[in-house]
């Protein structure tokens, strides 16, 4: 959708291929099965879903969404240690994914020039090498035909078949990488108590690639309508299942603190649980290709998709359909060269949010054939420094947040001010116990006190 509406400014008619029959509001759908899972829009996403849809971030609001500031809204157990809530520097935008997508639906196809096929399924792209030309469409009564374009855009997700697809116009494989923790993960939908509807914190249990054991960790996120989307992970050998009665235990026994499990004692569970295992890191490097033809594009998960526990899949999407507005704003619509420009500047948002996920999911057993590079050793090496700096120095998790929200680059890291923090260290002691207030843990129904 954010892409047909980057595109809806220099075409005549945008067309969206949509498989789905989609609903007039925020309703279940078969190809989105992720939905059932919690999402994040960090601030430098939910900026880009501002840039190419004016106003929507205050739609969201409206319709319940939670506006929460990055760290002093969030409760954090990292591998070093808790995390302080310092004041606020970014924040996030937390929403059910299916009131998200119908509320960016419907901004989207108010638009007279975009034109939505539903229950249709993109076959194969029509062109050659030099130049594709349009793609070929079935549709929901099993015929094809063929949508002639001067642009054809695959945001089609994890399941793009554009690696097959050049293959047929006679292009090269494109080069590719997977870090595949074999993280699966569980989500549940509660209802808070009712004092701790309005105002509550993100709480998020981290695990610690480094321990050789398997990686378990829990997040809690505040919705819409007083409710929470509770995630819990593991992977190889520590994975949770789908067995509702298993859950709340899960919380409290298996991960590294039961803050989470004590919190579900006070709620009352609204789902089943949602269990997946689709949580591989997949990318592809289309703007290495030695030849890209023109009048093709790729976006999205469909270029590069990461495991979901680290939530920057939408900001990345939305910030590559920013980017792919722009290029055409700069270079003008069907110049030559246009489309392999796109690529390369689509990759560059997904830079930080695929070290991001990577950097730690590499360390896991089997994440990748050959184990973490040296390269991946040093990085994490360092991280893992900043991080534990990070816990006592509001400098350095500023600069941290600045990374993760999406709304710098990494390179802000290896700036010498920051290299010199990460020798020093913390500046204060590391915390003990959650960073939770008296009255937050009385708001949800507990009589522990920090």
């Amino acid at each position: 959708m954010l892409a047909a509406r980057a595109l809806a400014e220099f075409a005549d008619v945008v067309t969206i291929v949509e498989r789905d029959a989609l609903p007039e509001g925020p309703e279940r759908r078969k190809n989105l099965p992720q939905a059932q899972h919690p999402h994040a829009l960090w601030s430098g996403g939910a900026r880009a879903f501002e840039e190419l849809l004016p106003g929507v971030t205050g739609r969201l609001a409206e319709a319940g969404a939670r506006h929460l500031a990055v760290t002093t809204d969030m409760v954090v157990l990292s591998a070093q240690g808790w995390f302080r809530r310092w004041n606020e520097s970014h924040h996030m935008v937390l929403i059910s994914r299916y009131l998200l997508d119908a509320i960016v639906r419907a901004l989207v196809l108010d638009d007279d020039r975009i034109k939505l096929v539903e229950r249709a399924e993109a076959l194969g792209l029509e062109g050659t090498a030099a130049a594709v030309t349009g793609v070929r469409v079935r549709g929901g009564d099993g015929t094809e035909s063929v949508l002639s374009a001067d642009l054809v855009v695959d945001a089609t997700g994890r399941g793009s078949r554009a690696p097959e697809w050049l293959a047929a116009l006679g292009l090269a494989a494109p080069k590719q990488r997977e870090v595949n923790s074999g993280l699966a993960y569980a989500s549940r939908m509660y209802l808070a108590p009712e004092s701790a509807r309005e105002g509550f914190p993100v709480i998020n249990v981290q695990a610690d690639p480094r321990e050789g054991r398997p990686g378990r960790a829990g997040f809690l996120l505040p919705i819409e309508n007083g409710r929470w989307m509770v995630m819990l992970t593991g992977t190889r050998g520590g994975e949770p299942t789908a067995d509702e009665s298993d859950f709340e235990r899960f919380a409290t026994e298996e991960l590294s603190h039961p803050v989470i499990g004590e919190f579900l004692a006070g709620a009352e569970p609204l789902s089943g649980v949602a269990f997946t295992r689709s949580t591989v890191n997949r990318r592809y490097y289309y703007e290495r290709s030695r030849r890209w033809p023109d009048g093709f594009a790729v976006v999205g998960d469909a270029l590069a998709a990461y495991n979901p526990v680290y939530g920057h899949g939408m900001s990345v999407a939305a910030q590559s359909a920013l980017a792919l507005r722009e290029v055409i704003r700069r270079r003008g619509w069907g110049t030559p060269g246009l489309a392999r420009a796109v690529q390369k500047a689509v990759a560059r948002p997904v830079n930080a949010a695929w070290d991001l996920a990577t950097g730690l999911d590499v360390f896991y057993p089997g994440a990748t054939q050959n184990g973490p590079t040296l390269r991946d050793r040093i990085i994490a090496a360092y991280a893992n420094r900043l991080l534990y700096t990070a816990t006592g120095n509001g400098r350095i998790a500023r600069r941290f947040t600045d990374v993760s929200s999406l709304e710098r680059g990494a390179h802000i890291l290896f700036a010498p001010s920051v290299l010199l923090a990460a020798v020093v260290g913390p500046l204060k002691p590391q915390l003990t116990e959650p960073p939770l207030t008296d009255e937050e843990w009385k708001s949800a129904g507990q009589a522990r006190f920090s």
